[in-house]
C-alpha cells in the first residue's frame, strides 16, 4: 500500500515515506525526515530536522516534531530525534533535537502517549509506555525510564532521571531523581511514597509490593546518611525490584534524590 499525501501537504525532496504512510491537510514534513510503515500524520503538523517516526505512530494536529533546541547555545550543529514506535501524540505536542553538548539525540521509545501540549526537550531520553498529561514538560537532558507517568502541568528540571514505575502529580516540579515506582506530588516535588496502584496494575507480584515497602521504609527512617541506607538494602535484599532501586540510587547522575518524608 502505498503512501496517502494530502495535496495540500508540502513534502520536501529527499523525506523518507514508506508505504502506509498517511500525511494529511496542511502538514510539512521536511528533507531529512524518515516516517515508517503505519505513521498518521493528521493535519497541520510539522516534521522537521533528522527526525525519524517508528510503525504506526500517530502525530495529531499542531504538533510540531524535530525543531531545533531552546538552547541558546545550539548553534546549528547536526543533531536527531528518533521517537519509536506505536506513540500517541497529541495536538500541540513539541519535541526538539538533541545538541552536541547532550550527545546530539532526543530519543522517544515505544507505546507513549504525550497528551495536549507536552513537551520533550532536547537531549532527552524517554522509555516505553510513558504518559505525558497535557501541558507538562520535560527539560533537556532528562531520562525518563519504563512506564512514568508525568501528571498535567508538571515541569521535570534538567537532568532530572525519574526511575521506572514512577508517577508524578499534576502541578508538580520535580528538580531531584525520583526512585523507581515512586510517587511524587506537592508543588515542589515531595517523595511521599510508591505508586503501588500502578504495580499492581502492572502485575508485580504480592511479596516484591511488600519488600518495597519494607525498603522505603527503610529509606525513609533508617540510620545513616540516604546512600549509606541504599548500600545496606543492596547487601539484604533478595528482591529484583528492590534491587533496582538500589542500582538506580547508587547509579549517581550528579543530582540529589528525591528522599522519603
Amino acid at each position: 500500500m502505498s503512501a496517502s499525501i494530502h495535496p495540500s501537504a508540502y513534502v520536501e525532496e529527499g523525506a523518507q515515506i514508506a508505504d502506509g504512510v498517511t500525511i494529511g491537510p496542511f502538514c510539512t514534513v521536511g528533507a531529512q525526515v524518515s516516517l515508517a510503515s503505519g505513521v498518521e500524520l493528521k493535519s497541520h503538523v510539522v516534521v522537521t530536522g533528522k527526525t525519524s517516526i517508528g510503525e504506526d505512530t500517530i502525530v495529531f494536529p499542531f504538533a510540531v516534531i524535530g525543531e531545533i533546541p531552546q538552547d541558546l547555545k545550539f548553534d546549528g550543529e547536526e543533531t536527531r530525534l528518533e521517537i519509536g514506535a506505536r506513540n500517541r501524540i497529541r495536538e500541540g505536542a513539541t519535541m526538539n533535537t538533541g545538541t552536541s553538548g547532550g550527545g546530539g539525540l532526543t530519543k522517544v521509545g515505544d507505546d507513549c502517549l504525550f497528551m495536549t501540549g507536552s513537551h520533550v526537550g532536547h537531549d532527552a531520553i524517554v522509555g516505553n509506555g510513558v504518559i505525558m498529561a497535557n501541558q507538562s514538560a520535560l527539560a533537556g537532558h532528562c531520562v525518563i525510564e519504563d512506564k512514568v507517568i508525568i501528571g498535567g502541568l508538571a515541569g521535570i528540571h534538567q537532568f532530572v532521571r525519574i526511575g521506572r514505575g514512577a508517577i508524578i502529580g499534576a502541578v508538580t516540579m520535580v528538580t531531584n531523581d525520583v526512585i523507581p515506582y515512586g510517587l511524587v506530588q506537592a508543588p515542589r516535588g515531595e517523595l511521599d511514597g510508591l505508586n503501588y496502584v500502578g504495580m499492581k496494575r502492572a502485575g508485580v507480584a504480592r511479596a516484591d509490593i511488600t519488600a518495597l515497602r519494607a525498603a522505603y521504609q527503610m529509606l525513609r527512617q533508617g540510620d545513616g546518611a540516604f546512600q549509606d541506607r541504599a548500600k545496606r538494602l543492596s547487601e539484604e535484599t533478595d528482591s529484583e525490584y528492590v534491587r533496582e532501586v538500589v542500582d538506580f540510587i547508587l547509579g549517581d547522575s550528579g543530582r540529589s534524590y528525591l528522599t522519603p518524608r
